[in-house]
């Protein structure tokens, strides 16, 4: 029953802060109210016990990337100014594309959730075999990914101090 509440607290946590990251007319603010969502995912990890991700979640997405984010805003913009507002006919196809794409995925999940159940078991992997499935360079290993992402966040940070120089 606790573990409902928890839950239940975290979902709206997670929902309110989401719609409030979008909405918010400051980026500050959209950057610490993304960072509250980062939080509260990562309370839903450890909720579930999972450790692992409960952990990567804090220190790589709530640590490491808001960093990244706040530093881009601070060298791109000037935080205490407001963002203007986007023209109806670009929120309009902005609304219409999310739910097109939430509705992609709930298919998606709802028609595979069966092929992907018989993953699901009650003991947790390894982190040793985490580990080798994240750096591995083998059939299904992702450091291709890993490698192609660090480029791509090494690639906004140049740029962002470019944009920063010119001004």
């Amino acid at each position: 029953m606790a573990e409902q509440i928890i839950f239940y607290i975290l979902a709206a946590i997670v929902i309110v802060f989401s719609v409030m990251a979008v909405t918010s007319k400051r980026l500050i603010r959209s950057a610490t109210y993304l960072l509250f969502v980062l939080l509260s995912t990562a309370g839903l990890y450890l909720l579930l016990d999972y450790h692992y991700l409960f952990a990567v979640q804090t220190a790589v997405y709530a640590g490491g990337i808001m960093v990244l984010f706040i530093f881009a805003i601070l060298l791109t913009q000037k935080p205490g100014e407001r963002i203007t507002s986007e023209p109806l006919t670009q929120r309009i196809m902005a609304i219409v594309l999310s739910v097109g794409g939430l509705a992609l995925c709930g298919l998606i999940i709802f028609q595979d959730v069966k092929k992907v159940y018989h993953y699901v078991t009650d003991v947790e992997i390894p982190v040793k075999e985490l580990g080798i499935t994240l750096m591995g360079s083998g059939k299904y290993q992702y450091i291709l990914p890993f490698e192609a992402i660090s480029v791509l966040l090494l690639a906004c940070i140049v740029g962002a101090i470019m944009i920063a120089r010119k001004r």
